[in-house]
């Protein structure tokens, strides 16, 4: 009974920080406190021998244990921050929506809104980022040039979760990777397997939409606009290219970060004609631009921007190390360890995941419970830890992006100004789930049921 009341406090605490506008993090410490207290409690019937300080430095120990394993996710994702400033001082993501923005004609502006969202979201690994520079422009393109912009916000969604799922600098995919301790460049590469028919039936579904939706005519304000901030060099592409080059050649995520950074800081000194001292103070506070109008779009980004989702992080996985050392969600874990003998591992974690983002309202949050309440499930039923990643990211991390009162979905939306009516057009983000049910013996052909 303890348990279902600090649930429901932590679950109230979240919400009441998402209306008000507070971060998560003090949601998360509060959660902490009250599960620590349950802990020790636990930990004192099941030995009197037990005292408070022993309970508190036992629960510690394996808290400190869990977020040791998460400190290599922790620091992709900083580094994280660094390149998605350094992109946009170097000019890197102008230029992709700048020359993206001459390739439109007008039967083809929905298929290059898409192609193109999903090539930054691959590169930068953030579907916010991307939503917020490369989305803001293409809605209101659509708006000025008459295609309809619920099915254009629909599209975008599509485009910005194709990466935030699949990129190996994608804060989301590191944090799976993490916590199911897999390789996240092998969970690449099967996840981009499992995404080839997903993204072809989400291409011909928009190729059919962007020829019955043409666009009238393109505003050539922000092109003028990036034209006079930027040198629009195609050096701008390096960054980009090692980004996307190095993973392939199986050069670690770190390294092929940094080397992108350190292109981009080259460029940015020696192209773009910005000091070098500028430049530094932009990777860790984020980029500002001077340009009216580009503010909306280029703003953001810098290791700073990370620290938020880098502390929710460990504190999560605090939590991980208090419910292993009680085991104090037992009951609950025999329950799904049963239902994933009887209907199978994959159906289990569809029902998880969408339960666990209607009532957390947070990916990360979602995710890290997910993997709580799945790991010895999987485990116990013939499945393994590289199953749960890919399940996962074919589950909770699109799902999210469905439910209005998520923030994965709200976000976006709020940046496109539109509503919820354009999620039946975010086709990526559900048909993606639809297909690796239909063939995900294919992938992973356990015992117990995939």
């Amino acid at each position: 009974m303890g348990l279902i009341i600090a649930f429901v406090i932590f679950i109230g605490t979240m919400i009441a920080m998402l209306i008000t506008g507070h971060s998560m993090v003090w949601a998360l410490l509060a959660g902490l406190v009250m599960f620590a207290g349950l802990g020790l409690v636990k930990l004192k019937k099941s030995d009197e021998a037990f005292g408070i300080g022993q309970g508190i430095r036992e629960l510690a120990l394996h808290s400190w244990g869990s977020i040791k394993e998460s400190l290599i996710v922790i620091e992709v994702m900083l580094i994280i921050g660094f390149i998605t400033a350094a992109w946009r001082v170097s000019g890197t993501i102008t230029v992709f929506v700048y020359y993206g923005m001459k390739l439109i004609v007008p039967p083809l502006f929905l298929v290059i809104a898409f192609l193109l969202s999903c090539l930054l979201s691959y590169a930068l690994g953030t579907s916010f980022g991307v939503a917020g520079t490369v989305g803001v422009i293409f809605m209101a393109l659509a708006r000025s040039g008459g295609v309809d912009p619920v099915i254009t916000a629909g599209v975008l969604m599509s485009g910005i979760y194709f990466g935030d799922r699949g990129s190996p600098v994608s804060s989301s995919a590191n944090m799976v990777a993490g916590i199911t301790k897999t390789n996240i460049l092998e969970n690449v590469r099967i996840m981009m397997k499992t995404a080839i028919l997903p993204f072809i039936i989400t291409l011909a579904a928009y190729t059919a939409l962007s020829v019955a939706n043409p666009i009238s005519s393109v505003d050539g304000g922000v092109l003028s606009a990036f034209e006079s901030e930027f040198t629009l060099s195609f050096w701008s592409f390096v960054p980009a290219a090692i980004m996307l080059a190095l993973p392939l050649l199986k050069v670690g995520i770190i390294a092929s970060i940094g080397a992108s950074v350190a292109a981009s800081v080259a460029v940015a000194v020696l192209v773009e004609k910005v000091s070098l001292f500028s430049v530094i103070k932009i990777l860790f506070l984020g980029f500002h631009s001077s340009g009216e109008g580009l503010a909306a779009i280029l703003d953001g980004g810098g290791f700073v921007s990370m620290l938020e989702i880098s502390a929710i992080l460990a504190i999560s996985c605090a939590y991980s190390g208090i419910f292993n050392r009680t085991d104090m969600l037992k009951s609950l874990l025999d329950v799904i360890e049963k239902g994933c003998r009887k209907t199978g591992r994959y159906a289990v974690t569809v029902i998880i995941s969408l339960i666990s983002c209607v009532v957390f309202c947070n990916q990360t949050i979602a995710t890290l419970m997910c993997n709580d309440l799945l790991t010895r499930p999987y485990l116990n039923t013939g499945g393994s830890r590289q199953e749960l990643a890919i399940d996962m990211e074919n589950t909770v991390i699109l799902i999210v992006g469905l439910i209005p009162w998520c923030i994965a979905c709200s976000v976006p939306l709020t940046f496109f100004n539109a509503g919820i009516d354009s999620l039946p057009w975010a086709i990526y983000l559900y048909i993606v789930p639809i297909c690796y049910f239909l063939t995900k013996r294919r992938w992973f052909n356990n015992r117990a049921g995939a």
